[in-house]
């Protein structure tokens, strides 16, 4: 891949936020919930992962929920990914309901489905409709979401993603309108989740604020309709290096003993701030990349951005050196030299990934050599991600990038960059 010290020209930094109107976070703030339902009024739809709904802290909001006088309504029938098809279903469900509110609660896919189900019963029509950016013509039903895993960063941001069988990958919804009413981050929710589910989910959140602090900058027009994702981000930035700074030393502790307090705290936090960092700028390669690989292997978006996100990093040293020593000192880097330092972050990333147990190379995860072109092409559909790709969308640089990681070898990336610096070496 040929070497690229500046992808884009010079841009003012400006800054965006979208959020919640109320967010909370820390041990204690579930009980939050009932009386932010009835800000909205007394009908809660309430969308819940099926091995959650009869778990004693669903049961417990629902019962207090219902004694403050709600209605309270579960749907439980969420699918693993969001096949289009399920969502279609539950969304008639919920409009044969009539609620006030939807309540969000569990993993990433409850809370996009919530997210989902809500749009449905405001507009109306099929998902694909609104497949894409600003397609969603007005608000939507409020959302109050509460996650239970620490990944997806759902709860305070604009996208929802779905399965689409008949196009072969993932595919997002992209919209302010999608923003939930609140967020309610409690850590005690997260307590115990299983290894698997913890790694992943992580290591999402943390390729989140990767991906939002090494986002390029667009050219706005401010007089117009802005895009739901702007690039690089004045609030952004720093919500990310935050992130970055909870995750990091402390999401393998978090792996390795599901009852560390302090450990889920920070990864709840970190998780929050990196949603509310990328919700506004966007990610890029890892999540572009991942979309084909998760519907081609039927693998966890989690395991796919965590295993992609070391070879995206590596391509990006060229073209964002600053950027990536910047995040080197959030990782717990202390090297001088610019490019030591940017080579350093990815190599800590690339360690943190081996340490929670996240496949080395795409081979692994099944995908073949023969595959790699498709995998690229397909990933060109992902326009939104592709536009704030610090090295760019080439077809050449999206195969380049995929060669490493089904190598499972980075110096097939790193000899384009500065010579000589860095291990850039995942066997």
């Amino acid at each position: 891949m040929p070497e690229r010290q500046a992808t884009t020209p010079h841009l003012a930094p400006t800054g965006t936020l979208r959020l919640p109107s109320r967010i909370h976070v820390g041990y204690g703030v579930r009980d939050q919930v009932p009386a932010l339902l009835a800000e909205h009024g007394s009908r809660v739809f309430a969308v819940v992962d099926p091995f959650l709904a009869d778990s004693p802290e669903f049961v417990r909001l629902v019962t207090r929920a219902r004694a403050a006088g709600l209605t309270v309504t579960v749907h439980s029938e969420v699918s693993p990914e969001l096949p289009v098809d399920s969502l279609t279903a539950s969304g008639a469900a919920a409009v044969g309901d009539a609620p006030d509110v939807v309540l969000a609660y569990g993993g990433g896919s409850s809370l996009d489905a919530a997210k989902l189900i809500a749009l449905l019963v405001t507009h109306g029509g099929t998902l694909a409709d609104y497949y894409g950016e600003n397609r969603v013509p007005g608000p939507v039903l409020p959302v109050v979401a509460v996650p239970t895993t620490a990944g997806t960063g759902s709860e305070v941001t604009p996208v929802a993603v779905v399965s689409d069988p008949q196009r072969e990958m993932k595919l997002g919804i992209s919209s302010p309108h999608l923003v939930p009413a609140a967020a309610v981050v409690d850590p005690e929710l997260t307590l115990g989740a299983p290894p698997s589910v913890t790694a992943y989910a992580g290591i999402d959140a943390l390729v989140h604020a990767l991906e939002s602090y090494t986002a390029a900058p667009l050219p706005l027009d401010w007089s117009g309709g802005l895009p739901v994702f702007t690039g690089s981000n004045l609030f952004a930035d720093q919500l990310a290096l935050e992130a970055v700074r909870r995750i990091a030393p402390y999401l393998a502790r978090a792996v390795a003993d599901g009852s560390d307090r302090e450990a889920r705290e920070q990864v709840a936090y970190g998780s929050l701030l990196a949603g509310m960092s990328f919700g506004p700028t966007g990610t890029h390669l890892s999540h572009a990349l991942q979309y084909p690989i998760g519907a081609l292997t039927k693998t966890p978006h989690g395991l796919g951005t965590g295993l992609m996100i070391p070879y995206v990093l590596q391509a990006c040293v060229p073209a964002v050196p600053e950027r990536l020593a910047e995040l080197d000192l959030a990782l717990g880097g202390r090297a001088d030299d610019t490019w030591v330092a940017a080579q350093d972050a990815v190599d800590r990333v690339a360690e943190l990934c081996r340490t929670i147990g996240i496949p080395a190379n795409l081979a692994e995860i099944g995908i073949t050599h023969d595959q790699l072109p498709h995998i690229a092409e397909l990933a060109q559909g992902s326009a939104r991600l592709l536009a704030i790709s610090p090295v760019g969308s080439e077809p050449g640089t999206l195969l380049t990038i995929l060669e490493a990681a089904h190598a499972g070898d980075r110096s097939l990336i790193a000899a384009s960059a500065r010579p000589g610096r860095g291990k850039g070496n995942l066997s």
